[in-house]
C-alpha cells in the first residue's frame, strides 16, 4: 500500500523560511566575524612585523652608532699618533737644522783659527833680522797650523765617503800594539801641548787584529785627541789595552770636563759636541767621535762612552775581534830612500799658479830641475821641449783636464816612459779608478804630504811602474 505524502502547510513553510533566513543571517555574521578576525590577525601580524622591524632597526642603529663611535675613537687615536709623529719629525728636523747651523759656524771658526797664526808667521818671515831659532819656531808653527787644517778637511771628506758608501778599508793582519803605538805617536804633540799626565798600558801577549792599521790607529788617535782637548792642564789621560776573551779592548780615559747624562746617547752622532762653555773653547767640528764609531763598526767592533757627569772625566772603550792568524802579521816598514833630486827633471802642472810655483820652488830647493805649466796645452808642449822624468799633474783644470792631458802625453814618444802623478782633492775609489784609466802611475791627495812625495820621487826605478 502506497503511503501518501502530505503537502506542507503554510505554517510549516513559513517556519522553514524563517529558519532559513536565520541560518543565512547567522552565516553572514559568521562570515563577517571570520573576515574581521582575519583582518585583526593581519593587523596583528603587521604590528608584529613592524615591531620586529623596529627592534631590528633599533639594534642596527645602535650597532651603527657604536661602529661610528669606535671609528671616531680610532680616528682620534690615529690623529694623536700622527700628530706625535709629526712633532717628533719636526723636532728632529729642527735639531738637525740647529746642528747644521752650529756646525757651519764652528767650521768657519775652526778654519779661521789656523789662518791667523799662518798669516802672522808669513809676516815674521818677511821681516829681516830674525835669528835661525825664531825662523825655525815660525816654520814649526806654520806646519802645525797647516796640518790642523788638513786634518779638518780630511775628517770631513772621510765622513762624507763613509756616509755615501765610498770608503774602503785596506785590511791586513796587524798587531794591536802597533796600532796603539801609531795612534800615540800621532796624538803625542797634542797631549804634550795640553800639559797633562799620560800613561800607557799594553798587554804582555801579542794580540792581532784583522783590519786597516791606518784607520784603526786613526780611531784611537781621535779618542786621544778628544781627551787632550777636554782635559785641563795637570789632568790625566790613560790608554789601556787588554784582552777580554775573543776581543781586544782599548780604553781611553781622562779626568777632564766629562759628559752630561743627556749628551751620552748623542755623543757619537755627526756634528755632536759637548757643552763648549766650560771655560775652555775647544776646537773640532764634532765629527771625530762619529768617525771613530764608523771606523770601528766597519771592523766589526763597537765603541761606547761613559761618564759620571760634568767635571767627572770620561771613558771611551773600543772592542775589536781578535784574529787567530798571528803568523800572517805584516811587519814591513817604509824605508825612506836618500834624497837624490839632482838628476830629476820634474814638470809641475796646475792651473793654480801659486800652487804650481810654490811646489816648483820647493823641488828646486832640493836640487831638482823644474818647469811649471798652468794649463793642458802648455803641459803637453813642455813634455816635448823639457822632456821631464816626472809630471805632477793637477786633475781639475779648466778646459783640458788632467785626465785628458795624461792620455795625450801617453800618445807622444817622449811621454811613454814618464812617471805621471795625479794631484787632486778627490781621494775616493772612483777618482783613483779614473786616474788609472787615464794611465797615471800614482794618485796623491792635495795638499800633498811632502814626505810621501819625496819617497815616491826618490824610490822610482829607471822606468816607471805602471799600474
Amino acid at each position: 500500500m502506497t503511503k501518501s505524502i502530505r503537502a506542507p502547510s503554510a505554517e510549516e513553510l513559513d517556519r522553514v523560511r524563517r529558519r532559513t533566513e536565520e541560518l543565512e543571517r547567522s552565516n553572514e555574521t559568521l562570515r563577517w566575524e571570520l573576515r574581521r578576525s582575519r583582518m585583526e590577525t593581519a593587523e596583528a601580524v603587521q604590528r608584529l612585523v613592524v615591531a620586529a622591524a623596529d627592534r631590528h632597526a633599533e639594534r642596527e642603529s645602535r650597532r651603527a652608532a657604536l661602529n661610528l663611535m669606535e671609528d671616531a675613537l680610532a680616528a682620534r687615536e690615529a690623529e694623536k699618533r700622527e700628530n706625535a709623529e709629526r712633532r717628533r719629525i719636526e723636532q728632529q728636523l729642527w735639531e738637525a737644522n740647529r746642528r747644521k747651523d752650529e756646525f757651519l759656524a764652528t767650521l768657519a771658526h775652526e778654519l779661521r783659527n789656523p789662518l791667523a797664526p799662518i798669516q802672522n808667521g808669513l809676516h815674521i818671515l818677511r821681516l829681516k833680522g830674525h835669528d835661525s831659532a825664531s825662523i825655525e819656531r815660525t816654520i814649526a808653527m806654520l806646519e802645525r797650523q797647516v796640518s790642523h787644517m788638513i786634518r779638518l778637511v780630511d775628517d770631513l771628506l772621510e765622513v762624507a765617503r763613509i756616509n755615501h758608501g765610498k770608503f774602503e778599508l785596506h785590511r791586513d793582519v796587524v798587531e794591536l800594539a802597533t796600532v796603539v803605538g801609531n795612534a800615540v805617536e800621532t796624538s803625542k804633540p797634542l797631549i804634550d801641548a795640553a800639559k797633562v799626565e799620560f800613561s800607557l798600558s799594553l798587554p804582555t801577549e801579542p794580540l792581532t787584529l784583522d783590519g786597516d792599521a791606518v784607520r784603526l790607529a786613526q780611531a784611537v788617535s781621535n779618542l786621544l785627541n778628544n781627551a787632550a782637548k777636554y782635559t785641563e792642564p795637570g789632568g790625566r789621560i790613560a790608554l789601556m789595552a787588554r784582552r777580554d776573551g775573543a776581543e781586544a779592548v782599548i780604553v781611553v780615559s781622562d779626568s777632564g770636563t766629562g759628559i752630561a747624562p743627556d749628551m751620552l746617547p748623542k755623543i757619537f752622532e755627526l756634528f755632536a759636541q759637548v757643552d763648549r762653555t766650560l771655560g775652555r773653547a775647544q776646537g773640532g767640528l764634532g765629527i771625530g767621535l762619529s768617525l771613530v764609531r764608523s771606523l770601528i763598526e766597519m771592523h766589526g767592533g763597537s765603541v761606547t762612552a761613559r761618564s759620571n757627569g760634568p767635571g767627572q772625566g770620561s771613558e771611551f772603550e773600543i772592542r775589536l775581534p781578535i784574529t787567530n792568524n798571528p803568523s800572517q802579521c805584516s811587519t814591513q816598514k817604509l824605508v825612506e830612500s836618500p834624497s837624490s833630486f839632482a838628476a830629476c827633471r820634474i814638470l809641475v802642472v796646475d792651473d793654480n799658479r801659486d800652487a804650481a810655483d810654490s811646489l816648483g820652488m820647493l823641488l828646486q830647493q832640493l836640487g831638482a830641475k823644474v818647469q811649471t805649466a798652468n794649463d793642458g796645452p802648455a803641459a803637453i808642449e813642455a813634455v816635448g821641449t823639457f822632456q821631464p822624468r816626472f809630471i805632477l799633474l793637477d786633475i781639475g783644470m779648466p778646459g783640458m783636464d788632467g785626465h785628458e792631458v795624461a792620455r795625450r802625453v801617453r800618445t807622444r814618444p817622449e811621454g811613454k816612459d814618464v812617471t805621471l802623478v795625479a794631484l787632486t782633492g778627490w781621494g775616493h775609489e772612483e777618482a783613483r779608478r779614473r786616474s788609472r784609466e787615464a794611465a797615471f802611475d800614482h794618485h796623491l791627495i792635495k795638499p800633498v804630504d811632502f814626505g810621501a812625495l819625496r819617497n815616491l820621487l826618490t824610490s822610482q826605478p829607471n822606468g816607471p811602474a805602471h799600474h
